[in-house]
């Protein structure tokens, strides 16, 4: 007789590798998976479980890995954030994206995250990424935790939020010597958010430079690195960012594109010369992948309508730019130089309280309500929001949507931060993104549209994003791997219920959860055990 610690029982089984399904039953034991098997499929076996969790009729996959996850802060601020990812089968999220990560953080650096900290209620500080790492561990999260190290945390540490495109030598070696002690602490990788400062001040050659010291330092300690990068451009200068974000990524040795897109309907017709740039990329030798969460609007800070040289020195410059007469006056030809479309630019949150009637409502829409003009709406919602508010934007093709998830080397990221359905995450109306990524990826291009299969989809969502971002003994339902497991209801009934206009909708269909063995979710319902792991360089 076998002795286990959990038999999940039945179940048609998609171990993650792209494989057609088998009906069989995993027994688990220590945290990892022990065996697979037809013969778990009933009740009679050789199993002798402490629990069993019933898959009969069910669908059963690898935990899924959100490769693009923002939810450094929102975790360490209430641990039961989580919940709104647990219930799209989420076991794995990997952060520290788009230039942001929990640490390093050093003086401006640190300085820029304090007012975050006070809405989010984070009492600690911090510099190191190893100290932020053991605050998480601290909280004994509910999923698994693995980071990058946030391009903008390294410049900003040491540099600042000024418009200096060369560091000289004395900067550039303290940022070079935060990359590699990233790397020995645990980060996996690099990221940018070149649109954002202060990474829209860098240099190629300054990227270059820390993707290369990084990728060394991985190397040294047999470790895995990859350049991940919010790009430059991802609507008129799309194929430059592009070009520019391969040439950092040979300097890593491999390459991932955040949300891979194209922003705008004048730059919907780039998507078939984007993809030809990183399958050459790929036929080159560099290892080239991308992610894309299923939604055709993007969202983020509600200030990235402004011009670049706005943001310079920090919110404060920032503010202090807007409320100038004179420098207004230019900020606003710039903008309008944009011809921005403002019935598709949306409030999703701001701090300022008497605001908040704004929220879900686009800057169109407000500035009829207000008697005022868009542009200077949107001046006066940042200006209150102490530049915190946040937006969302409708911008993006359904089409080429469909087509980029046709390719066999984009995964899966929310690009969303872990929030609960209630407490001090609960803020704003989010992107439904936060709530639904997963289970609308399944049921909308593996059942509805049909264009990848069931298999295939799995495949994205967990084996290929735990091989390209390193994460070791993961991504695969396989003896001896760790036991992250999703059970879920077959045939179109694990499905998203989040909108724009009520974000804070549970996935309907998540039945089972398992994380490193223990049952997180068990017949829909969560049993807070809380057993997720600190993922250091992918191991844990």
């Amino acid at each position: 007789m076998i002795e286990a610690d959990l038999l999940i029982r039945g179940g048609l089984v998609y171990d993650g590798s792209g494989s057609a399904a088998v009906e069989a039953g995993i027994v688990i034991k220590d945290g990892k998976i022990l065996s697979i098997s037809p013969q778990y499929t009933g009740k009679n076996s050789d199993v002798s479980p402490r629990e069993v969790l019933d898959a009969g009729g069910l669908t059963v996959t690898p935990g899924f890995i959100d490769v693009h996850s923002h939810s450094d802060f929102t975790l360490l601020a209430d641990p039961q954030a989580a919940e709104g990812k647990l219930f799209q089968g989420v076991t794995t999220e990997v952060n520290g994206n788009c230039g942001m990560s929990g640490g390093p953080l050093y003086g401006p650096a640190l300085e820029r995250r304090e007012s975050e900290f006070r809405e989010l209620g984070i009492k600690p500080r911090w510099n190191t990424l190893s100290e932020f790492l053991g605050l998480i561990e601290a909280t004994q999260p509910y999923m698994n935790f693995a980071t990058l190290a946030g391009h903008g945390n390294i410049r900003g540490s040491v540099i600042g939020y000024a418009d200096i495109p060369t560091p000289d030598e004395a900067a550039m070696a303290r940022m070079l010597s935060l990359m590699r002690d990233a790397v020995t602490e645990g980060a996996i990788g690099l990221s940018s958010g070149l649109i954002y400062p202060p990474g829209v001040y860098s240099a190629t050659e300054e990227l270059c430079r820390l993707a290369e010291a990084g990728s060394q330092a991985a190397r040294q300690g047999g470790k895995n690195f990859l350049y991940n990068t919010h790009m430059r451009s991802e609507g008129d200068r799309l194929i430059e960012a592009l070009e520019e974000a391969v040439s950092i990524g040979r300097a890593a040795g491999a390459l991932n594109v955040s949300h891979f897109k194209t922003s705008g309907p004048d730059n919907w017709p780039k998507l078939g010369k984007a993809i030809e740039t990183l399958d050459n990329a790929r036929a080159s030798g560099l290892k080239t992948t991308a992610d894309r969460y299923p939604y055709t609007a993007a969202s983020t800070d509600l200030d990235i309508m402004l011009p670049n040289w706005a943001y310079e020195g920090g919110a404060a410059a920032e503010l202090a730019r807007l409320k100038d007469p004179s420098t207004a006056k230019r900020i606003t030809e710039e903008v309008l130089a944009k011809k921005p479309r403002w019935h598709t630019a949306y409030v999703s949150s701001t701090p300022y309280e008497a605001d908040r009637w704004m929220e879900g409502r686009n800057l169109e829409e407000i500035a009829a309500r207000t008697g005022e003009a868009p542009v200077k709406t949107l001046f006066g919602i940042i200006i209150r929001s102490e530049a915190r508010a946040g937006g969302i934007f409708h911008g993006m093709s359904e089409e080429n949507l469909e087509r980029i998830y046709g390719l066999p080397w984009v995964m899966v990221g929310s690009d969303s931060s872990a929030r609960a359905f209630a407490g001090t995450t609960a803020v704003g109306k989010p992107h439904p993104r936060a709530f639904g990524t997963f289970p609308r990826f399944i049921k909308r291009y593996t059942i509805e549209k049909r264009i990848i299969t069931l298999a295939e989809a799995v495949r994205r969502t967990t084996s290929l994003a735990a091989n390209v971002f390193g994460l070791e003994g993961r991504g695969l339902l396989k003896p001896g791997h760790s036991a992250d497991i999703a059970v879920f209801a077959s045939n179109g009934r694990f499905f998203d219920n989040a909108t724009f206009e009520d974000p804070y909708r549970k996935a309907d269909g998540l039945v089972h959860l398992v994380i490193n063995g223990k049952t997180v979710i068990r017949d829909g319902a969560l049993t807070r055990q809380r057993c997720g792991k600190v993922l250091r360089n992918g191991r844990g």
